[in-house]
C-alpha cells in the first residue's frame, strides 16, 4: 500500500515547502497613479520574487498620498511636492527610492498666440489682460509636480503666481485637453502622456518645459511609513528592490512602458513614445534638492512651513543601498 502512494507521497512532500513559502510571503500594498511615468509601477510585481506586491492604480498622486496616510497601503509612488506637502502636515512618511523624473510641460490654447520659452511675450500678455479686466486663467492639478513645477518657473521669471494670475484646479489630469478645448484657460501645465495627447491632437501647443526652478525635472518619489518599515522591513526592501530593477529595465527596453501606458491610459503607442521623450528612469533620492523644493513651496505659500531641515529625516537611504552595494553619498544624498 505504502509503494502504491510512495511517489505521492514524494511529491507532495517536495511541492509542500514551496507552497509554505508562498503563503508566508510577505504582502504588500503599492500604490501609483495615472501618468506616464507612473504608470510603469503597474510591473513592480513582475521583480519581486519573495514578497508579494499588489500594484493598485489611482487617478492621482494626491488620491495615493491619502491612502498611504489613512493606511490603505503600504507604499506609494508619489512626488517630491507630496513629500513636502506631507511633511508640512506632521505626516508620517519617509521617502525610501526615486523613480523616474521630467514628465511636466507648460502647453498653451490655441487661440494663444506664444513662441515656445518667450517669458517677456507672456508677461505682456498678462498686462493685457489685467488692464482689460480680464483674469489670465492658468491650470494644473493642484498638489502635483506639474502644479509646483509651473509655479516655480512664473515666479522666477517675473510672474506672481499668487497675483498675476488665475489658477484654475482641474484635479484629473485627463481632464485637461478638454478644458483647453472648450477655452477654459489659457495656459495649462500638465503631465505625460496628456501632454504629448494635447500637442499631437492640435487642441494646444508646447510652450516650455518648466525645469528651471528649483524643483528641477524631479518628479516621483517612493515613500512609506515608518510603521511598515518596522514591521516588515524585508518586504520594503523587496520593494525598493523590485523598483531598482524596474528603473534599470526602463533606461534600456521602453516597449513594457509604451503597453502599459497603453493599457491604462487606452492612449496609442505614437503618443506613449512621444510622452517618453520627457520622462527619466532614476531611482536617486535627491536630497539637496528636496531640501530647495521645500524652501520654495514656502516662498509659494504653497505649505504653512519651512520643512526643509526635516527632509534628512525622512529619506531612509539604507534600502537603497543594500539592494544597489552603493553607500548613500552616490544615491543622491
Amino acid at each position: 500500500m505504502f509503494k502504491k502512494f510512495a511517489p505521492l507521497l514524494l511529491s507532495v512532500a517536495l511541492i509542500a515547502p514551496g507552497l509554505a513559502a508562498a503563503q508566508g510571503k510577505s504582502e504588500v500594498k503599492l500604490g501609483f497613479a495615472k501618468c506616464a511615468h507612473c504608470l510603469p509601477m503597474a510591473l513592480t510585481p513582475e521583480y519581486s520574487s519573495n514578497t508579494k506586491i499588489e500594484a493598485i492604480n489611482f487617478n492621482s498622486g494626491n488620491d495615493v498620498l491619502t491612502a498611504l496616510v489613512s493606511k490603505s497601503i503600504d507604499v506609494a509612488q508619489v512626488t517630491y511636492l507630496h513629500f513636502i506637502t506631507a511633511l508640512d502636515k506632521g505626516f508620517d512618511v519617509v521617502a525610501i527610492s526615486g523613480q523616474v523624473n521630467g514628465g511636466s510641460e507648460i502647453l498653451t490654447a490655441k487661440g494663444v498666440d506664444l513662441k515656445a520659452d518667450d517669458w517677456d511675450a507672456l508677461k505682456k500678455l498678462i498686462a493685457i489682460y489685467k488692464a482689460q479686466g480680464k483674469p489670465f486663467r492658468v491650470a494644473a492639478s493642484r498638489g502635483n509636480a506639474q502644479d509646483i513645477h509651473m509655479r516655480g518657473e512664473l515666479m522666477l521669471h517675473g510672474i506672481n503666481p499668487n497675483k498675476d494670475v488665475q489658477f484654475i484646479n482641474i484635479p484629473n489630469p485627463s481632464d485637461h485637453a478638454a478644458a483647453l478645448q472648450r477655452g477654459e484657460v489659457e495656459l495649462i501645465c500638465t503631465v505625460e502622456p496628456f501632454a504629448s495627447q494635447i500637442r499631437m491632437s492640435g487642441v494646444g501647443k508646447h510652450f516650455s518645459l518648466p525645469y528651471n526652478q528649483a524643483a528641477g525635472n524631479l518628479t516621483n518619489l517612493i515613500v512609506t511609513r515608518s510603521d511598515v518599515i518596522k514591521e516588515k522591513p524585508q518586504a520594503v526592501r523587496d520593494t525598493v528592490g523590485a523598483v531598482v530593477q524596474l528603473v534599470d529595465k526602463l533606461k534600456s527596453d521602453r516597449q513594457a512602458w509604451v503597453e502599459v501606458i497603453n493599457k491604462y491610459t487606452a492612449m496609442d503607442a505614437n503618443v506613449a513614445n512621444e510622452a517618453l521623450k520627457n520622462a527619466y528612469p532614476d531611482y536617486f533620492m535627491h536630497r539637496k534638492s528636496a531640501q530647495a523644493i521645500a524652501v520654495m513651496m514656502k516662498d509659494l505659500k504653497y505649505v504653512a512651513n519651512d520643512v526643509s531641515a526635516g527632509v534628512d529625516k525622512a529619506m531612509d537611504y539604507s534600502f537603497l543601498s543594500a539592494v544597489t552595494g552603493k553607500p548613500k553619498t552616490e544615491l543622491g544624498y
